[in-house]
């Protein structure tokens, strides 16, 4: 068995017309993230969590700010990738469970969603809950969103 961990944090854009896109799902009425590819922090945690777990380095090597290719790209492509390097890697994603941290906007009504999109690409369930800092911080200030991953993998048999 193996565990990896992921951790992202992505400012608030300020391009009013930038969609809000967290654990593969748009936020309705919500600011988007800046970011070079959509910004779904939440996903990309999960990739770090996925590629660490596997020893496959980290999400800014595979997919870097600096490739044009992957401008505005939609998180779900950078999730399948990740997914197929853990696999070639050998192992089988067992479990996945992630954090949000965010001050606004609430996020309970869009969690059994994004569980549900994620765990489609992942292969298994991916539990995820959101919290607050209660004021405190970056975060806690409303400038971002956060969010932290871990995946416990298996090697194939």
């Amino acid at each position: 068995m193996r565990i990896g961990h992921g951790l992202d944090v992505h400012a608030f854009s300020d391009d009013n017309a930038r969609p809000l896109w967290l654990g593969l799902i748009k936020v309705p009425d919500a600011k988007g993230l800046a970011g070079h590819s959509d910004a779904d922090v939440v996903t990309h945690a999960l990739c770090d969590a996925l590629l660490g777990g596997a020893n496959c380095g980290d999400i800014g090597r595979h997919f870097p700010d600096t490739d044009e290719s992957t401008k505005n790209v939609s998180s779900k492509k950078l999730l399948e990738h990740c997914v197929r390097l853990v696999h070639d890697a050998g192992f089988i994603v067992e479990a996945a469970d992630i954090t949000i941290v965010a001050q606004t906007p609430k996020l309970a009504p869009y969690l059994s969603a994004m569980s549900d999109e994620l765990s489609a690409v992942v292969g298994t369930v991916v539990s995820l809950k959101a919290t607050t800092t209660e004021g405190l911080g970056a975060l806690g200030r409303s400038e971002g969103i956060g969010a932290s991953a871990v995946a416990l993998l298996r090697e194939k048999s």
